[in-house]
């Protein structure tokens, strides 16, 4: 396999369209090698589910699309962005006792840690930003949901 293998998938920032991230990056890490019905599918699926959520909810309509990106280096470190052109950085919200939402950065960090990666944002050079999870490349290694 090569050093560093990469796809990227733009959609239009329509609720519809966070099924086919999920699909896009199921499928691409299934060519990578990662076995679709274990856990750490399930956990890689949630957290692109809340990122891609996210970038659709949260932009306001203020980003007309977004970008998933895979890369994986080495076989060693697998890392998922999500990026759109809204300028605010997600952000956590006070937790309610009956709030519904706020809580989707809070479940991506908790299983990023878990697996032994993290969750971090970086500004693009258009004044958008890239939510990133960088997790080791183990299926082992990713927690159950």
């Amino acid at each position: 396999m090569a050093d560093l293998q990469e796809a990227s998938v733009t959609l239009p920032s329509d609720p519809a369209e966070v099924a086919t991230a999920r699909r896009f990056v199921a499928e691409t890490l299934g060519r990578w090698g990662l076995d679709d019905d274990g856990d750490a599918a399930d956990s890689i699926r949630l957290m692109v589910s809340e990122l891609t959520t996210n970038a659709v909810q949260h932009t306001f309509g203020q980003s007309p699309t977004f970008t998933v990106e895979l890369r994986l280096d080495r076989e060693e470190i697998l890392r998922i962005g999500v990026t759109d052109s809204h300028p605010r950085f997600p952000r956590r919200l006070p937790a309610a006792v009956q709030q519904d939402n706020g809580r989707g950065m809070v479940i991506i960090r908790v299983l990023a840690a878990e697996a032994g990666g993290r969750l971090s944002v970086s500004p693009t050079a258009e004044g958008g930003k890239t939510v990133w999870i960088t997790l080791p490349w183990t299926a082992a290694a990713v927690p159950a949901c």
